[in-house]
């Protein structure tokens, strides 16, 4: 079994050296004391979310929220390419955190949370903010749970125009469509380095959003012949799109040893 992950400060973390200690301090620290119940020797990965990776084993805790860690090897993993961005529609209910735990866990870079007009669920004013923090809360937890150095972005809530806008930072826009023909792609050209998937709402795409979405140079792709949900069709195909790169078959680490500044 892999090592637990834990995040700790990049001010901490980049001054990391092979053979010296790190300590951790706060809610972290009592997670892997109280909850996790390790003990001196057991090791434990310490990531800083930008793409830093410090392994090493627990040399003690001196107080109930202080974790003292002896830093074996540090690296700098690469993200990878092709980027992968997900523009989620707004779910349901609680589908919406599911949405972003699972596509933190297949791999995704980047998440934007999408008000499409078929919506059901609506991001208030008042209540934006909670609402995407809950969402930046979901992807930090599931990056541990997945044992990932590197945080995905959750960006602001996105309008049509804006997510139109947007496009132009990707290479590749697919947009999920169950009324399109063609098959979403499993190999991408090599000279693609970022794919977005802009995946509609439980009520679909309007004929504005898909004409629109068109017009600005994306391709309308299906995954099949059954229709998924708005929470689980990203999933899906991120896992088809990523399944065909090499990032699914090793980590990149760019660099190994003391990473400090």
């Amino acid at each position: 079994m892999s090592a637990p992950v834990f995040f700790g400060s990049p001010e901490v973390l980049r001054g990391a050296q092979v053979g010296g200690t790190v300590i951790i301090h706060g809610a972290e620290a009592r997670h892997a004391i109280a909850v996790q119940r390790l003990r001196s020797g057991e090791h434990i990965e310490l990531v800083d979310g930008a793409g830093l990776r410090a392994c090493g084993r627990v040399d003690g805790a001196s107080t109930p929220d202080t974790l003292q860690v002896q830093i074996d090897n540090v690296v700098e993993e690469d993200p990878g390419l092709p980027q992968v961005i997900v523009v989620q529609a707004l779910p349901k209910g609680d589908r919406g955190e599911r949405a972003v735990e699972m596509l933190t866990e297949v791999g995704v870079d980047r998440i934007v949370p999408w008000s499409a007009e078929h919506c059901i669920t609506k991001w208030k004013a008042d209540r934006e903010a909670k609402s995407h923090a809950k969402w930046v809360s979901t992807a930090g937890e599931a990056a541990k749970q997945a044992r990932r150095s590197r945080w995905v972005q959750v960006d602001q809530l996105a309008n049509t125009p804006q997510v139109i806008e947007l496009m132009n930072e990707f290479d590749l826009t697919l947009v999920l469509d169950e009324s399109a023909t063609d098959p979403i792609p499993t190999q991408l050209a090599s000279e693609v380095k970022s794919v977005a998937l802009i995946v509609g709402p439980e009520g679909g795409l309007s004929p504005g959003e898909r004409a629109a979405f068109r017009a600005a140079g994306a391709q309308c792709v299906r995954l099949g012949r059954t229709v998924l949900r708005t929470s689980t069709a990203g999933v899906v195909a991120a896992a088809v799109v990523l399944a065909g790169t090499a990032r699914w078959e090793h980590e990149t680490i760019a660099a190994k040893g003391d990473v400090s500044d």
